[in-house]
Order: structure tokens, then sequence, then C-alpha cells
């Protein structure tokens, strides 16, 4: 008679998952990197602007640079990819930096 204390054996094809969570996964993948790609095109604007900055471009060039970053971070909020103090305090960090600069 088998031990009732002892583990039960499990088989080996336990790693399957349902038809459900598989989709919920691709999805959360897909997900993942449309908001990786969009953060990685903030980063890159951010970058731009401070480009301008260290060279000491025209105000008119720094405050075009600084509007498109405004547009696109509202538009991560509209969409979900940043929490909204994230873009205020990122907007607001930004903007001080550039009047620092002027």
């Amino acid at each position: 008679m088998a031990d009732p204390q002892a583990p039960k054996e499990k088989k080996k094809d336990e790693k399957t998952k349902r038809p459900s969570a598989l989709k919920r996964n691709l999805q959360s993948e897909k997900q993942r990197l449309k908001n990786r790609s969009f953060r990685s095109s903030v980063s890159t604007a951010i970058r731009s602007l401070e480009g301008a900055l260290a060279q000491k471009e025209e105000p008119a060039k720094i405050k075009s640079y600084l509007q498109e970053i405004y547009s696109i971070v509202d538009k991560g909020v509209k969409r979900g990819v940043f929490k909204v103090q994230k873009a205020a305090r990122t907007k607001s960090r930004l903007s001080a930096r550039c009047s620092k600069a002027s």
C-alpha cells in the first residue's frame, strides 16, 4: 500500500497552459514592446533637447524641442504608458532646465 504522506508524482506534461493564458501572454508581450518603443522615443527626444542646451542653440529651437517632448509625454499618459505624475514631473524638470539655460 502506498504511503499517504509521500508526495504525489507529477505528470511531465504539467507545463501546458490554457489557451486564454497563452493569448494573454502574447498580448502582454506585444504591449510591452510597444510601451518600450514609446519610452525609447521619449528618451531620444530628451537627449536631443539636452544636446541643444549643451550647444547653446537659440531659444526658439529649444522651445520647439520642449513642445515636442510635452506632446509625446502627454500622448504617453493618454495611452497608459506613463502615469500622470511622472509626466508632470518630467515636464517640470525639463522646463526648469531650459529656463535655467536661457
